[in-house]
């Protein structure tokens, strides 16, 4: 147990340490902008981060990189349209790049979303 929140993600609807893929958690307890910290299943040790989300939710953006490097692999920021502002309904653009699991950046965006409705 740690004093930072934390998340995990596992296969299917299994709660199983056999079936878990990988966890989340806060870099810190206070932030300004958001900052995650992301582990894989084969990070039992959580030395280093094996992925990082950084960005503002109240911006609605937020940046996925590669473990502590700069290499980003996603990106997604808020659409402004003119249904947006007037319907307030929120579109959001968000690239992948090349190689990159979306099914794996979708699941950290909900993450990021879940965090961000709590607050």
């Amino acid at each position: 147990m740690t004093v930072h929140d934390r998340w995990q993600v596992f296969r299917g609807e299994s709660t199983e340490e056999k079936d878990l893929i990988f966890t989340v958690k806060r870099s810190s307890m206070i932030q300004l902008k958001t900052k995650l910290h992301v582990f894989l299943a084969t990070n039992p040790k959580e030395d280093v981060c094996d992925f990082r989300v950084e960005g503002s939710w109240l911006e609605r953006s937020c940046i996925i990189y590669s473990g502590e490097s700069n290499t980003i692999l996603a990106q997604m920021h808020k659409k402004h349209s003119v249904e947006s502002v007037l319907l307030g309904k929120d579109k959001f653009m968000v690239t992948v790049y090349p190689n990159v699991d979306y099914a794996f950046v979708v699941a950290l965006i909900a993450i990021l979303d879940g965090i961000n409705q709590g607050e």
